[in-house]
C-alpha cells in the first residue's frame, strides 16, 4: 500500500477514515461547513501539537480553543468530562460547533463522550495518535468513561464526522505502547482477515521498532486492513446488536484484567492475554483446533506481548467479568473462534471449563513487567 488511503464507514451517519502521513491540514475539511467554534481536547504530552492545530484552525477562521486533560485512563472520569462541559458552556458552544479529540484511545473515548452528551450531540473529529486509537478507539462511534465499578460503563454511541490517522505521529511512541496497540490489529487478523497475521509473522522485527515501522508500507497496510475490518462491522451494526460483538474478541477477560490491576496494565497487553484465554476456552469446548490456539501464542509472543496472567486472581477476575457489557444477568458470554476468521459466541460455559482455561494461561504471581505498567 502506498500514499494516502481512505476507508468509508457506512451507516446512518457515514464518515471517512483517512490513513496517511502529515494529515492535520485535512482537519478543516473534515469539520465541514457551519462550524464556528472548535475545542481541541488533548493530554499534556501533546500540548505543542494541540497549539499547532489551534493556530491552524484560527487561520482558517474558526474560534478555536484547547483543553488539556490528564494522561491515559485517568482522563476518563465524570470529573474530567464535567470540566470539559464547563469549557464548552463558558465558550458558548452550540449544536453547530465541534470537538476534536487529539491523542490516544482514552482521549478519543473522552472527547467522543463529551461531544455526544453536550446539547445531546455535537460534531466530533478524531485525530488518534497511537496505534490502539487508530484501529480501535477512534473508529466506530463507541464513546465512554470509566467508573469505580468498571471500564466504559458510562457511554454513548456517537459516530465521528471523520477520523485522521496520521502515521507520522507514531514515530515517537514508546516501543511498549506501540506493541500493545498491535494487539488490536492481531485481533482483527484472528476474527476476520488472516492476511494480517501473515504480515505480522513476516515483519515481526520491524514491528517492534516504532520509528522504523511508522514510515513503512507494512504498518500502513496493517492499519488499513484493521480499520477496514472495523468499518465493515460497525457499518452493519453500530450499537452492538449482533455482529459488532465480534470486535470484543479477548476483551471480556482483558477488561477484567485491567479492572483487577486498577488499569496499570496497558489495554493491548490485557487483550493479548484475553485472546489466549478465549482461544483455550474454545479449544476446551471442542470448537477450536490446537494449531490456531498455538498461533495465538506464537504471534503475540513474537511481538513481545504477554500470553499469561498471574494464577491467584480467578475470583476477582470472575467478578469483574460478570460486570462485562456482554453479560446477560448472570450468564457470561464470550466471543470465541470456531476456526480462523470464524467468530461465534459461547454463552454460559461451565464453571469448570472457565477454570480450566484460566489454568492454561496462569503463571506465577510475579510482579508485572515494564510492558504492562
Amino acid at each position: 500500500m502506498s500514499g494516502e488511503q481512505t476507508v468509508r464507514v457506512a451507516g446512518e451517519q457515514p464518515y471517512d477514515v483517512v490513513i496517511g502521513r502529515h494529515l492535520l491540514g485535512r482537519l478543516p475539511d473534515m469539520l465541514g461547513g457551519g462550524v464556528q467554534r472548535v475545542l481541541v481536547v488533548h493530554p499534556a504530552a501533546l500540548a505543542a501539537s494541540a497549539d499547532a492545530v489551534r493556530e491552524d484552525l484560527l487561520a482558517h477562521g474558526y474560534e478555536a480553543y484547547v483543553a488539556q486533560v490528564p494522561d491515559a485512563e485517568e482522563q476518563k472520569t465524570a470529573q474530567v468530562a464535567a470540566f470539559l462541559w464547563g469549557v464548552l458552556g463558558q465558550a458558548g458552544f452550540t449544536r453547530s460547533d465541534a470537538v476534536v479529540g487529539l491523542g490516544g484511545g482514552a482521549t478519543t473515548d473522552l472527547a467522543g463522550f463529551v461531544a455526544a452528551t453536550w446539547l445531546r450531540g455535537v460534531r466530533v473529529v478524531q485525530v488518534p495518535t497511537t496505534v490502539l486509537a487508530m484501529v480501535d478507539a477512534a473508529v466506530g462511534g463507541k464513546t465512554g468513561i470509566n467508573t469505580a465499578e468498571g471500564k466504559n460503563l458510562v457511554g454513548a454511541f456517537h459516530p465521528p464526522a471523520g477520523v485522521l490517522c496520521d502515521l507520522a505521529a507514531l514515530e515517537s511512541m514508546s516501543p511498549h505502547d506501540f506493541v500493545a496497540g498491535l494487539a488490536e490489529i492481531v485481533k482483527c487478523g484472528f476474527i476476520d482477515d488472516p492476511r494480517i497475521l501473515e504480515l505480522v509473522e513476516e515483519h515481526t522485527a520491524l514491528l517492534r521498532d516504532p520509528a522504523a515501522a511508522a514510515s513503512s508500507p507494512v504498518l500502513a497496510e496493517l492499519v488499513e486492513r484493521a480499520v477496514r475490518t472495523k468499518a465493515r462491522v460497525v457499518g452493519e451494526d453500530l450499537r452492538e446488536a449482533g455482529l459488532r460483538e465480534i470486535l470484543n474478541y479477548g476483551h471480556t477477560f482483558g477488561h477484567a484484567v485491567e479492572h483487577v490491576e486498577r488499569y496499570r496494565w496497558r489495554h493491548g497487553a490485557a487483550v493479548s492475554v484475553g485472546m489466549v484465554f478465549v482461544a483455550e476456552l474454545a479449544r476446551l469446548a471442542g470448537r477450536l483446533d490446537d494449531d490456531v490456539v498455538a498461533r495465538h501464542r506464537s504471534v503475540l509472543t513474537a511481538l513481545g506481548l504477554p500470553v499469561t496472567y498471574r494464577g491467584d486472581r480467578w475470583e476477582q477476575l470472575l467478578t469483574a467479568m460478570r460486570r462485562d457489557k456482554k453479560t446477560r444477568g448472570d450468564l457470561l458470554r464470550f466471543v470465541v473462534l470456531d476456526g480462523l476468521a470464524s467468530p461465534s459466541r459461547l454463552e454460559g460455559p461451565d464453571p469448570t471449563l472457565l477454570a480450566a482455561a484460566y489454568a492454561e494461561i496462569s503463571a506465577d504471581p510475579t510482579p508485572a513487567g515494564a510492558l504492562l505498567l
